[in-house]
């Protein structure tokens, strides 16, 4: 096509340019035409690729064969949600005695399947561990009046179908929620805690006025635009349906370099490679879906402008209170420093929300672990493949240790197993090492970085944006639902912007016919441009400060959104004609942590669970001894699960893995609480055991110690004192002839116990179940 326009430039080139200016000229000018050509051909095929995902009934992206097993349309209370099975891939094996694994994706405006659409991804990642896989997805229109409560009650027999289907598995499934569906699955786990295993939150705003002054524009939107009335306004201008390519807009604004130029510039600068990937992303961000009128204004008012979530403000409309507090399953919180549309404060905010200190956490016995990756975006937290190579690979592998942790608020780190000696890596499976820190509500605020002063700010917003909406209900509202009717809603849909810009570059534009023809001539006689061409170094110097032009107009943009609602909602004045009055001091943000009551609850938790220091078994102290031993360390890991689970195999086989679980998770919350008394009690636990048993128990913490690597100090230390407890324990049984138990006050008072003084039995030992798998 252009060589015989180029030919004889060339040869006259060869003789008159000695120093190739002309010919590295004409090389770039050719390659950038065909790179155009190229480009406007894939861009052609988004736009077919767009239209023919539309016109699907159940459009998903999903890159796994799937099967239906529960529709939410045979509900009683009918969503558009369906339970689906992931059938593996061919060479992959399923362990069907594993816990189930469910991953629900968000539906915030794109199509489901984003957590599956890749082999690297969160499904992916569960597969090759051998886990049964589910996903809940969605279709793309709501059912007629259609509730977040029905989605979440749906959510809920979800999992009720899942663990049915899994009899032999004494665990609840993994649930792993992305985005939107995070806060979704953190509401249905409390109103159902009993349904569900570990949780990882990946993505996930729950704490909606939290952020970080210079970061987080985002969440000033609601006081720039006068709360929520214009998401009623966009759900009548729909006909009772919500948008969700208004939603995906609002993501786009947020990042113009990206939008308008980095992601375009990207796909033209590398056309050769990268339109495949390119294709595969766009399939799943332009496959808009809907929301129902009453779910989008449900999810405005009280969740992102009314921030009631985090602060157990929401009752369902069958008088359920829904109470974070209530989740009984660890809770994974994974965010990023990268992310400007859940920023980590968002994302962690609701843990000070909630809790005053890590005492309440005890005291409710809930395990929070929370992971800040330092650079990747929000869609990189649950896409990108380096992240579910490591970050969702170590989470679901070690999901079991994760179980165990006590209770308390830990943050989690990802290490290279290259980075330990060879004696260290020998429990490691993989090439990276997931560790545990214990943190404090403190190291929480400080990523948090609340302000009171903002708190206020945010409340007026929410004051109001319930004026603002009963105006609008009152005076534009009901003209409107009269006036638009479900084809005016179709055609203005289809006139979004970004709607639009699909269908302009497909085949119904007959201005694009040309196009596939002359990009096959292209494919097969490309001329492709060395990238050290001084024209081509030059365009890419260009790109560059383009991109860096709008990042600096984002930049100012941000700024002034900020200093303009700072400015506005600050206002004395304004506030107090919303009713937040200077006298109000803090009444219109509930802290369900420091509520007279709930201190009082934890008082009482508290004494309870210190009364269980002296009951249990022999296996229970010597499990008991080794988390002291191994407590010794700032961190733990999941070396110290593999160690713990070798040790229950070799002792205790009548004990499933979730009766085990719990066991542990006593044992660590025992210790956290009274440290010196859980040691004391060591002796009355050991004290029914004989002598031979009890070295046994000893050899075996010794010999765990002993290959974790080289002690600490402390760790040293704490195992003098445990073998101090065990011989007592020893001595003890020689005293009495190994025929009765001591009490707990005997074995303080002194180590010398009188044989003939009378004696209370030993609480009853805890019951345990037949084990049906290893």
């Amino acid at each position: 096509m252009l060589q015989a326009f180029t030919s004889p430039i060339d040869a006259m080139l060869s003789w008159c340019d000695p120093f190739g200016i002309g010919r590295a000229a004409l090389d770039y000018w050719r390659d950038s035409v065909e790179r155009r050509v190229l480009y406007l051909d894939v861009m052609r095929q988004r736009g077919n690729q767009y239209l023919a995902h539309m016109r699907l009934e159940k459009p998903n992206v999903l890159g796994f064969e799937a099967e239906t097993i529960m529709d939410g349309l045979d509900l009683p209370r009918p969503v558009n949600y369906e339970l689906l099975w992931i059938e593996p891939p061919q060479g992959v094996e399923t362990d069907w005695q594993k816990r189930p694994f469910v991953v629900v994706d968000p539906r915030a405006g794109h199509g489901p399947g984003i957590g599956g659409f890749k082999p690297d991804s969160e499904i992916g990642v569960a597969l090759r561990a051998g886990h049964p896989c589910y996903f809940i997805g969605f279709l793309p229109f709501p059912e007629p009046g259609q509730t977040v409560e029905d989605v979440v009650d749906a959510e809920i027999a979800f999992l009720k179908e899942v663990i049915n289907r899994h009899p032999q598995v004494s665990e609840k499934p993994i649930v792993v929620a992305n985005c939107q569906a995070g806060w979704q699955i953190m509401m249905a786990a409390a109103l159902e805690p009993e349904c569900f295993g570990p949780l990882l939150i990946a993505g996930a705003p729950l704490s909606y006025w939290a952020g970080e002054r210079g970061k987080a524009p985002m969440r000033y939107s609601a006081g720039m635009m006068g709360g929520s009335w214009l998401a009623s306004l966009a759900s009548d201008l729909g006909a009772g349906n919500f948008d969700g390519a208004w939603l995906v807009q609002n993501f786009e604004k947020l990042n113009p370099a990206n939008t308008l130029w980095g992601k375009q510039y990207n796909l033209y600068a590398n056309i050769d490679t990268e339109a495949s990937r390119y294709l595969q992303f766009e399939r799943w961000w332009g496959g808009h879906v809907m929301l129902g009128a009453q779910e989008i204004q449900y999810i405005v008012d009280k969740l992102f402008v009314g921030n009631r979530l985090s602060t157990s403000r929401i009752i369902t409309q069958d008088g359920r209170r829904i109470d974070l507090r209530n989740i009984r399953s660890p809770i994974v919180v994974f965010c990023s420093q990268g992310d400007d549309i859940t920023p980590p404060p968002q994302a962690l905010g609701w843990v000070r929300d909630l809790y005053e200190n890590t005492d309440e956490i005890l005291a409710q016995e809930q395990t929070i672990v929370y992971c800040v990756h330092d650079r990747t975006g929000h869609l990189g937290i649950f896409v990108s493949g380096s992240i579910s190579r490591k970050e969702h690979t170590e989470f679901t592998e070690n999901m079991d240790y994760i179980d165990v942790l006590p209770p308390g608020l830990f943050e989690a780190k990802v290490t290279e197993t290259a980075a330990q000696g060879a004696a260290e890596a020998e429990h490691i499976e993989g090439d990276y090492l997931l560790e545990f820190m214990p943190r404090t509500i403190e190291d929480v605020n400080e990523i948090v970085q609340p302000n009171e002063e903002d708190e206020r700010r945010f409340a007026t917003v929410a004051r109001l944006s319930n004026i603002n909406r009963g105006i609008y209900e009152v005076t534009l509202q009901p003209w409107l639902q009269a006036i638009i009717s479900n084809s005016a809603a179709r055609i203005m849909r289809r006139c979004h912007p970004i709607r639009f810009g699909y269908r302009l570059y497909s085949d119904l534009n007959p201005l694009t016919a040309p196009l596939p023809v002359m990009a096959e001539a292209i494919r097969k006689d490309r001329h492709q441009v060395a990238e050290h061409n001084p024209w081509k170094v030059a365009e890419g110097i260009a790109s560059h400060q383009i991109e860096q032009s709008l990042d600096a107009f984002r930049e100012v943009r941000d700024r002034m959104v900020e200093k303009l609602f700072l400015q506005i909602y600050g206002q004395t004045w304004l506030q107090t004609m919303v009713g937040l009055g200077t006298h109000d001091g803090l009444e219109f943000r509930r802290r369900p942590g420091s509520e007279l009551e709930h201190r009082r609850f934890v008082a009482s938790r508290k004494t309870e669970l210190c009364s269980r220091i002296d009951q249990g078994s022999g296996l229970e102290a010597m499990m008991r001894a080794l988390i002291y031993v191994l407590g010794g360390a700032p961190t733990t890991d999941e070396r110290n699960f593999n160690r713990l689970t070798a040790s229950w195999e070799e002792f205790e086989e009548d004990i499933d893995l979730a009766t085990f679980k719990k066991m542990l998770r006593d044992q660590f919350l025992i210790l956290k609480l009274d440290r010196q008394g859980a040691l004391d009690g060591l002796s009355v636990l050991l004290a029914d055991q004989s002598d031979d048993q009890i070295d046994h128990y000893l050899e075996t913490i010794e010999h765990v110690v002993n290959v974790s690597g080289q002690m600490t100090p402390r760790s040293e230390e704490r195992l003098e004192a445990v073998k101090a407890k065990f011989a007592q324990a020893r001595s003890v049984n020689s005293a009495t002839g190994g025929e009765r138990p001591v009490k707990l006050d005997e074995v303080k008072s002194s180590d010398s116990t009188d044989p003939s003084a009378p004696r209370k039995p030993r609480a009853q030992q805890k019951a345990r179940t037949a084990k049906p798998r290893k």
